[in-house]
């Protein structure tokens, strides 16, 4: 039986230890054999503890002059929607912050549906906010809150496209994309709203506040790749030193193209 072997170790011994040791009971040489292999494992188990997490912060900025965007002069439903629209993606706010990026974490999948479903408004006939992020197989709400007829028409390679009439008596309605893609949604009766809907199946992710900032929590430690998406200024990607339990600073800059 392998444990009642001598341990390899014995050989390098004086002869006369060896000797004491082969002399002792095989029940006394297993329990030292086990003990010796039960500490290696305990020793073992210390290098291979599952990392902490930390916090990464950070904010996404826009370099350079903004130009002046498009102006769509409304001549229909303006009681709900007014009598003209800035079509701008661009949007700044404190220190240049940029809104409406897409911040995640490259290399870890699986993320779980939201505690609460995201929607996607229509407010003003414009799509509020104008980037939301869904998970695979989530169930997200469209709103009208406009109360008048919109139109809810996705752009999509991985999922089924959809073309959804919205009348004003229908407050709320279900969508559900099953793989992650970045979907344009546009309103047929308003050509001038846009929207995205940024399927998402990383574990960590968030869109830019108006300030650009952002904030994603419980990000294992260690060298992580961020990647920022906007749907003007296209995309970057920067690595980072996650630690455990502290918090980690980051800043992306944009120039306008």
């Amino acid at each position: 039986m392998e444990l009642d072997k001598p341990l390899k170790d014995e050989w390098a011994l004086p002869r006369q230890r060896r000797i004491e040791l082969q002399s002792q009971p095989a029940s006394k040489r297993t329990k030292r054999t086990v003990f010796w292999t039960l500490t290696a494992l305990a020793v073992g188990l210390t290098f291979v503890a599952p990392a902490g997490a930390g916090t990464i912060k950070g904010k996404v900025r826009f370099v350079g002059t903004i130009q002046a965007p498009e102006t769509v002069t409304i001549e229909q439903d303006t009681q709900a929607c007014g009598t003209s629209k800035d079509t701008g993606s661009i949007k700044t706010g404190a220190e240049q912050g940029l809104q409406w990026a897409v911040v995640q974490v490259a290399g870890l999948n699986g993320a779980s549906a939201d505690a609460e479903p995201p929607e996607l408004d229509q407010n003003g006939c414009e799509f509020v906010p104008r980037v939301v992020i869904a998970r695979p197989g989530e169930v997200m709400a469209v709103l009208n809150s406009d109360g008048i007829l919109h139109n809810v028409h996705t752009y999509s390679e991985e999922n089924p496209v959809m073309n959804l009439a919205m009348p004003g008596f229908v407050p709320t309605m279900p969508l559900k994309f099953d793989h992650a893609e970045t979907i344009k949604v546009t309103c047929d009766v308003h050509g001038w709203m846009t929207g995205w809907i940024f399927v998402s199946d990383r574990q960590h992710a968030a869109v830019t506040d108006e300030n650009g900032s952002f904030t994603l929590e419980g990000v294992p430690a260690g060298t992580r790749q961020l990647t920022v998406w906007h749907e003007e200024l296209g995309e970057q990607t920067q690595d980072v030193t996650v630690q455990d339990g502290q918090e980690t600073s980051v800043t992306f800059e944009f120039a306008g193209r």
